[in-house]
């Protein structure tokens, strides 16, 4: 009995002492995190102090009885659990949070020299006298990349320049060079151009590198987060090769946040609006040129953080930047979205995906679907302005999501995927606080939706070198959505502007 009494007592100190250990890891996540306010936080403390010394006392003091003792090593197991798995969600929020804030310090652009599928030449030893076709104002710092890395393993070509991307395409396709230099971020251009939508399917990379830009997205950053409305560009990038590539802006979004009003205004921009570039020096855009807003994305955020502050006449403090590919996995981690589709708005078949098909009413969506109905046009009327509504759907959806209870069971799926999915020129501090005065005073937010309209017309587009469907902004429109932005800063609600 006294034997049995002393392996009782040594697992009881074994156990207590992990109970102990997996308590203080959940607190030190809780205060490395710190997105709880100091009043909970030190609530949580006293709360586990008092729970480990009961448990511990029982464990090895006070509970003689065989069926006590189970009861009390069950209840503990099942704290020790409790607390290493909450330590471990925590640690991964914390991760996000580190992940997300760390805005790199450089973009990427990757160059490919490409050939004709039918084409003999298999790799870049073989490209040495023959000819390329490269563009003479646009992108001009990639090609010279590539010609400059294939000199250095001794081959070299003759290049043919030209001004525009669909002239270097009709001569390629006509036999006149044997290839041609691309950036990759401008292959998506290529992909909608009627005439070269199977550009992917009859031609294959042979070389490609890459270089790196200066990001020179900064943060304006408002004093007190908390209390002070502010401007976030929310831009989805429908980039290939890698989060820290610079791609087009599919997704262009202005989200007003009034913290004191408890009110969320999104603006959406349609990707096809035709606008004067604006950037700075660094970001090497044409500067003051008329293009569509999706092009800008191709110099990085600030460039159209920069066209959008322009185009609305509004300051943005930071900027999300959206890998939209991406969201797939984001949407397929939570389970799934739905979006109302109104009457009207059926769909038989996507032309961004083939065999999809949404019907009036809600909709649940797999990652792969919500991409496809969040891209599609064509099958649409309205084109572009139904894109950026069903844009604004998806964007909700997920956001319903991931703030329902339902997120607890596929959390650690759901953080990996967002790490990967956005990053953000708020830091980790200002989140924090975020997160904390949702906690404190649980404000129920009110969501406005408004978006900018213009005229389709076909305008020379200077990233193109050539002419391209736009959308002509209508101007009322743009003063519109200025006075929602404004009217939601100064306190007011933008549904009363008219």
């Amino acid at each position: 009995m006294k034997e049995q009494n002393k392996v009782l007592r040594g697992i009881g100190i074994v156990l207590s002492i992990l109970l102990v250990v997996a308590s203080f890891y959940l607190l030190y996540q809780l205060i490395k995190i710190n997105v709880l306010p100091t009043k909970l936080l030190f609530l949580i403390t006293i709360i586990f102090v008092l729970l480990d010394t009961i448990f511990a006392l029982l464990l090895c003091y006070y509970t003689r009885a065989i069926i006590s003792k189970i009861i009390c090593v069950v209840i503990t197991l099942v704290l020790i659990f409790g607390s290493c798995m909450g330590g471990y969600y925590i640690s991964k929020t914390g991760s996000l949070l580190t992940n997300i804030t760390n805005v790199t310090k450089h973009a990427k652009n990757t160059v490919s020299v490409v050939v004709k599928q039918s084409s003999d030449i298999k790799n870049k030893s073989q490209l040495n006298g023959l000819s390329v076709g490269t563009l003479r104002t646009i992108g001009t710092q990639g090609s010279s990349k590539a010609l400059k890395e294939l000199s250095k393993d001794g081959i070299v070509m003759n290049q043919s320049e030209y001004d525009s991307l669909s002239a270097m395409l009709e001569s390629f396709y006509n036999g006149e060079v044997d290839s041609i230099i691309i950036n990759e971020s401008s292959r998506s251009q290529i992909l909608d151009m009627e005439s070269y939508a199977d550009f992917d399917n009859n031609t294959r990379v042979v070389y490609q590198t890459s270089y790196k830009v200066e990001n020179t997205d900064k943060a304006n950053a408002v004093s007190d987060i908390t209390s002070k409305p502010f401007n976030v560009l929310i831009s989805g990038s429908d980039t290939r090769g890698g989060f820290d590539e610079n791609g087009r802006s599919d997704v262009i979004m202005v989200a007003t946040i009034n913290p004191k009003t408890s009110t969320i205004l999104l603006t959406s921009v349609p990707r096809d609006f035709y606008v004067t570039t604006a950037c700075d020096a660094a970001d090497g855009c044409m500067q003051g040129a008329l293009d569509k807003i999706t092009h800008t994305g191709i110099h990085g955020t600030n460039t159209t953080k920069r066209t959008v502050e322009q185009l609305l006449g509004i300051e943005i403090n930071y900027t999300f930047k959206v890998g939209f590919d991406a969201v797939t996995e984001l949407v397929d981690a939570v389970g799934g979205v739905d979006v109302t589709v109104a009457p009207g708005y059926a769909v038989n078949n996507f032309n961004a995906l083939s065999g999809f098909s949404v019907h009036e009413g809600v909709n649940h969506l797999n990652g792969e679907q919500a991409l496809a109905f969040a891209r599609e046009r064509y099958a649409y009327t309205e084109g572009d302005r139904q894109r950026t509504k069903n844009q604004q759907l998806v964007l909700m959806g997920i956001v319903d999501k991931i703030t329902s209870p339902s997120i607890v069971q596929n959390y650690s799926s759901i953080m990996d995927a967002m790490s990967n999915t956005f990053s953000t020129t708020m830091s980790s501090s200002e989140i924090s606080a975020l997160i904390k005065y949702q906690i404190n005073n649980n404000p129920k937010w009110k969501m406005e939706q408004y978006m900018v309209d213009g005229t389709g017309d076909t305008l020379m587009c200077a990233e193109l070198g050539d002419a391209a469907s736009v959308m002509v902004p209508d101007q009322s429109t743009v003063k519109m959505a200025k006075d929602k932005i404004n009217a939601v800063l100064a306190g007011k609600s933008a549904d009363d502007v008219k």
